[in-house]
């Protein structure tokens, strides 16, 4: 994988994909992991005197232009976390020109969501083009990690007008997962919560025969799921509420999957294992992330939309706890662990 520390970047502009999908509420950012994930690259790019810094991203699933999720607030957030950084509403043309003519080196420029363009999606080669035209970057960094299994224009089009290259948190995401497949130190635990089967049914038989135990708790274990090997441990006992749906798994269950994290060497977290936007029913995953965050020695992922959320929100009442990877990826980086070819990867290889 070619990373941006192979190459000359001095004097360069350079076109980044970031992942700026943030929560946002009345217009403030609300959490600001992924922005503060993407200052190391930015931080490296400006320690190695490259020329300018043009950002691109998308925010959430606009049908069109829709100014209540604009990038702006994001640009606001970013350049409270660092310096000289700034926010254009588009993405090509005389705009977006104008600005980056002003830039000194090591400015940052935010352009506006992506997503408010249907050239983004479509992965239309044009699109990607006349962005490349407007700000002039002589090279392409992939530091998107949660969109590379979508081949959209910014991480599939785009090989075709500039070379591509990996940032950091794409390295750090990548090296930690691909640990974990290839070369696990043992005993290997995986956890598995979450509500659909589907989903992760394919990872359970992915990591059958590379782990020592996997777990299975929230709504599938709730739901009676069958294990199929005697690797497998499945949640049985449950806390309820008044009508009698199980909503997190109980302490016998709890205890029985601490004892495996006490012992493992490599862990990887997939799936709440109850009901945790409501605290009443957050115990078992509270529990279970604490005592991850507490080994030091071991490698721990946690990966998945809902389960990162939870744990980055535990870390800010908690910050000594700490883990390998809280992936940013998502959807990314479980078809990674399931081998499913990724465009954006495919993009940085070529």
């Amino acid at each position: 994988m070619k990373t941006i520390k192979d190459i000359d970047i001095k004097g360069k502009t350079v076109l980044v994909r970031v992942d700026y999908n943030v929560p946002l509420k009345d217009g403030k950012v609300t959490s600001d992991l992924r922005i503060r994930a993407s200052l190391p690259t930015i931080e490296y790019l400006r320690e190695h005197e490259v020329g300018k810094i043009i950002l691109i991203s998308h925010l959430g699933r606009p049908e069109g232009r829709d100014d209540s999720l604009s990038l702006s607030p994001v640009a606001d957030r970013l350049g409270k976390l660092t310096t000289r950084a700034s926010f254009v509403d588009e993405v090509t043309g005389p705009k977006v020109e104008e600005a980056i003519t002003k830039m000194k080196p090591g400015d940052i420029l935010l352009l506006e969501n992506l997503r408010f363009f249907p050239g983004e999606e479509a992965n239309d080669p044009d699109f990607m083009k006349s962005i490349v035209d407007a700000t002039k970057a002589d090279l392409y960094v992939q530091d998107g990690f949660a969109v590379i299994h979508r081949a959209h224009a910014s991480t599939d089009a785009i090989k075709n007008y500039l070379p591509v290259y990996a940032g950091l948190l794409l390295e750090k995401e990548i090296t930690n997962l691909e640990s974990a497949i290839k070369h696990p130190k043992s005993p290997v635990l995986i956890i598995i919560g979450g509500a659909k089967v589907d989903d992760k049914q394919p990872l359970i038989d992915k990591f059958l025969d590379k782990s020592d135990h996997i777990v299975i708790g929230g709504k599938i274990a709730a739901d009676g799921y069958k294990p199929t090997s005697d690797k497998i441990y499945v949640a049985e006992d449950f806390d309820e509420d008044a009508e009698g749906h199980k909503l997190d798994i109980g302490p016998l269950s709890t205890s029985k999957i601490a004892s495996f994290i006490t012992d493992a060497n490599t862990i990887v977290w997939n799936g709440c294992l109850g009901k945790t936007e409501d605290p009443a029913y957050a115990t078992a995953s509270t529990i279970i992330a604490e005592m991850i965050g507490e080994k030091q020695d071991a490698t721990t992922i946690i990966c998945g939309g809902d389960t990162t959320g939870f744990v980055e929100n535990l870390i800010k009442v908690h910050p000594n706890l700490h883990y390998s990877l809280v992936s940013t990826g998502g959807g990314a980086s479980l078809e990674f662990l399931l081998g499913k070819p990724l465009p954006g990867l495919e993009s940085i290889k070529e």
